[in-house]
């Protein structure tokens, strides 16, 4: 972006998108959250990146949702609010219905629309002072339905109740015991953890990963709703791959695969 507020960089089969406002705690601007899906395509479409990594720059905060400070001026009515709504949702969805595996790297604050991200990722790592919460009842506000869905998709009616009901911040440790955060980590230590294993997924079959991440999308759904074509044309593709012959000979072999994504 030309105001530098979204970061994306790609090496190493791994893509970094970095929330870059640290002085508002990175809190997201309608820009960033207009060019959200547009970057998610673009790392989708490359057959280079396997792995996604989101975070905030610095270590005080993943992000902070959405930047209140413009509402007066983009959601000063009716209309407004609906289409900075509906912007908003377009980013959560392109987050949520990315094919590849998201990695939320979680330094300190992730509250509101931050933990809305972080509920699209596929994995949460946080550093032990993260903080999470989603304070839309202290606010007055109904969290938007979407987000809800989502929530309860990821830690269960139970912990979503407890998260929205109580409106209150959960430590990293209180938030990997609902089984929100995957691992915590010393605050130094969370960047070299979170590329260890985004480089250990890398590493393995890309198609095979994909496969299990839709795989997994569809059984959330109602069986009416699942695309059973795309679930047998993925099983297929897996079996007629390059990398399933390469692996099956380097397991044979007794040596570590190499895979193409091919």
């Amino acid at each position: 972006m030309g105001d530098a507020s979204l970061l994306v960089d790609c090496r190493q089969h791994l893509g970094l998108i970095t929330f870059n406002r640290p002085e508002v705690r990175n809190a997201l601007s309608y820009a960033m959250w207009q060019a959200l899906p547009g970057i998610l395509d673009d790392l989708a479409a490359s057959r280079d990146v396997r792995v996604v990594i989101l975070r905030g720059a610095g270590r005080d905060a993943f992000a902070a949702g959405a930047d209140i400070s413009e509402f007066k001026e983009l959601r000063s009515n009716p209309q407004q609010a609906d289409a900075y709504q509906q912007t908003t949702t377009r980013a959560f969805e392109a987050l949520w219905n990315f094919p590849k595996p998201l990695i939320a790297m979680v330094h300190g604050y992730c509250v509101g629309g931050g933990s809305g991200i972080a509920v699209c990722c596929d994995l949460r790592i946080a550093d032990e002072r993260a903080k999470f919460g989603i304070p839309a009842a202290k606010l007055g506000l109904a969290y938007e339905f979407g987000g809800v869905r989502r929530l309860v998709q990821v830690v269960g009616p139970i912990a979503a109740k407890y998260l929205l009901f109580t409106a209150r911040l959960l430590s990293a440790a209180e938030a990997q015991a609902l089984g929100f955060v995957n691992a915590v980590h010393p605050v130094e230590e969370l960047e070299h953890h979170t590329q260890e294993l985004a480089a250990t997924i890398a590493e393995n079959a890309p198609l095979a990963v994909q496969c299990a991440k839709f795989y997994i999308g569809q059984i959330l759904k109602e069986p009416r709703e699942r695309d059973r074509q795309r679930i047998e044309d993925l099983f297929t593709a897996c079996y007629a791959s390059r990398d399933y012959a390469a692996g099956v000979q380097a397991f044979l072999e007794k040596k570590k695969p190499i895979f193409s994504g091919e």
